[in-house]
């Protein structure tokens, strides 16, 4: 089978599209023939091996492999077909569409792949494509995680920085069907698109400084790794609750201090990613509430070219890879 393969750590140059061994399920595992990955920030840090967050080094070093990458194909969120599984798997049929998440295992980048029948897999929703139904779990998995800590009230009001990647796109989403007034925050290329999901203010963070308008919320889900916390506490009306999704290790440490000592509360705790949260993500989409927006899509020969995308922050929704670009997928 055909899988984009990294075999040092680099620039997108290092990508390079390999034929690989087919895996074969174990009684506990199903064959899944992707149909399509959506390509993350995660995949391109992984591959550069360079984080925002710093003090993640160390341990991602021996997780993902000192010197080269342990494993070789990226690809964490993806949508597929089951080809075939283990005599222990009952949840699924031969030809079931799905969507999911393949965890620290990765490999979603790759035309097949073999997971646990107990990961964080369900069938996907009919309304969508293979290539909106990949765009789906990274984001929206995330956001649901961190929006339901918050405890939205209708008629809050919440600011969202980094709203235009894959978080903050269904951040955006979820948010408004549970009632908020959301402000978000993000380049000026982003408005229109955040706007039509949406949003009902838009500071564009090259022109102007959110931390400085004077203006109050309810919820502040901070996204923006390199942000500064004191600012983004300081925005919050009485009781308010600031979320944060990249985390710092001081972050981690003030925000023990902010939600002991006063009426705020702040939160950084990572999403689990589980399936019953996948399973209400597929509902919304079924009943219209929320949807996926895909940028572009890629053929596996075109991986260094989605990467570049996505680095480059100019994408107006989640970038996809897919085996063929003139596949008719149901």
């Amino acid at each position: 089978m055909k899988a984009i393969i990294y075999e040092k750590y680099g620039s997108p140059n290092v990508l390079t599209v390999r034929d690989i061994k087919k895996p074969i399920p174990k009684d506990n595992e199903v064959l899944i023939k992707v149909r399509a990955a959506e390509v993350t920030k995660a995949d391109c840090e992984m591959r550069s091996f360079h984080f925002p967050v710093k003090w993640f080094w160390l341990p991602l070093r021996l997780i993902l492999g000192m010197s080269k990458p342990k494993n070789q194909v990226l690809g964490g969120y993806f949508s597929g077909q089951i080809e075939s599984f283990g005599k222990e798997v009952s949840k699924f049929n031969i030809g079931d569409n799905v969507f999911g998440v393949s965890n620290l295992r990765l490999g979603a980048h790759a035309e097949f792949i073999c997971l646990p029948a107990s990961y964080t897999i369900v069938t996907k929703p009919t309304n969508l494509s293979f290539e909106e139904a990949a765009a789906l779990p990274l984001g929206g998995l995330n956001a649901l995680h961190f929006l339901r800590k918050a405890n939205i009230q209708k008629g809050e009001s919440i600011l969202i920085n980094g709203a235009g990647g894959s978080i903050g796109i269904f951040g955006v989403q979820i948010a408004k069907a549970m009632g908020a007034k959301v402000t978000v925050v993000d380049t000026g290329i982003k408005e229109k698109m955040l706007r039509s999901i949406g949003a009902d203010n838009f500071f564009d963070y090259t022109k102007e400084d959110v931390t400085e308008s004077g203006q109050t919320f309810d919820v502040i889900f901070n996204i923006v790794a390199t942000s500064s916390y004191s600012a983004w506490v300081n925005m919050l009306k009485p009781n308010g609750r600031y979320l944060i999704a990249n985390p710092r290790l001081s972050d981690m440490l003030k925000s023990v201090m902010t939600s002991k000592f006063t009426d705020k509360k702040a939160t950084f705790i990572f999403a689990g990613e589980k399936e019953e949260e996948l399973l209400t993500l597929k509902k919304m989409i079924e009943e219209g509430k929320i949807k996926s927006i895909v940028d572009k899509t890629y053929s596996y020969e075109q991986a260094a070219d989605a990467h570049r995308r996505v680095e480059s922050e100019q994408r107006l929704g989640a970038v996809i890879v897919k085996p063929q670009l003139n596949n008719k997928m149901a």
